[in-house]
């Protein structure tokens, strides 16, 4: 998959630095140009490592708005939530607060909250100038996975965000659309661990059309960068 752009790096530290530095750059490249920012980030264990470097990072954190690639439908204060994630090793470390916008609602699931997301959604400058996903070893990135039902897929071509029943999973979700991924100025992909690294490698000789990661490249227009380690 020509759409990828892999920088390998030997230890998980050595990759926190190195995608802090891409991310303050091309947040710092938009912003001189315009006045606000959008930065999604996803959930997950990884993002514990990456986070708090990008959190060091010297930027104008008051003019970057930031939201989520996707959300468990529990408690916001869940250690599962992907909320309480990024408060805990993003947003608490920064002295002055980004404009952040979360994707759980008080709705009692995720189909029927959609259109408050949506509009939530909306008050967002878009395109997102900068999306950050992890990458699941069946192929999954955000909560798009494997096996998404047709009608689901077809919506997300039409709205920001998707409620989704996991085919494994203890929570119903909401993840941002394809279309709202796809469109993103700049799109990184995180990515640890062996397995999963063995199915990047798989993925550039043979492009499987089931793999929600090879609906994204065949939607991009600009490369996907990925940070990868073992």
């Amino acid at each position: 998959m020509q759409k990828l752009q892999r920088n390998a790096y030997p230890t998980i530290e050595a990759l926190a630095e190195g995608f802090a530095g891409y991310a303050a750059g091309v947040l710092s490249t938009a912003l001189a140009r315009q006045e606000t920012v959008c930065l999604v980030v996803p959930g997950g264990g990884t993002p514990r490592a990456y986070l708090p470097a990008l959190a060091a990072q010297s930027l104008p954190w008051h003019r970057i708005a930031i939201t989520l690639s996707d959300e468990r439908w529990v408690d916001t204060g869940s250690e599962h939530s992907n909320e309480h994630l990024v408060r805990t090793c993003l947003l608490e470390r920064l002295n002055v607060q980004p404009h952040f916008i979360g994707l759980k609602t008080s709705h009692g699931n995720p189909g029927t909250a959609i259109p408050e997301i949506q509009q939530r959604l909306n008050t967002l400058p878009q395109p997102f100038t900068l999306t950050v996903l992890g990458l699941g070893e069946d192929g999954h990135i955000a909560s798009l996975f494997p096996g998404l039902k047709l009608h689901e897929a077809a919506e997300t071509m039409a709205e920001h965000c998707i409620a989704v029943s996991p085919p494994v999973a203890p929570s119903p979700r909401v993840s941002l659309s394809l279309d709202a991924l796809a469109s993103s100025e700049h799109i990184a992909v995180v990515v640890k661990g062996k397995t999963k690294r063995q199915l990047l490698n798989r993925l550039e000789n043979d492009a499987d059309p089931a793999i929600p990661l090879v609906w994204l490249l065949q939607c991009v227009r600009t490369p996907v960068v990925v940070f990868e380690t073992d």
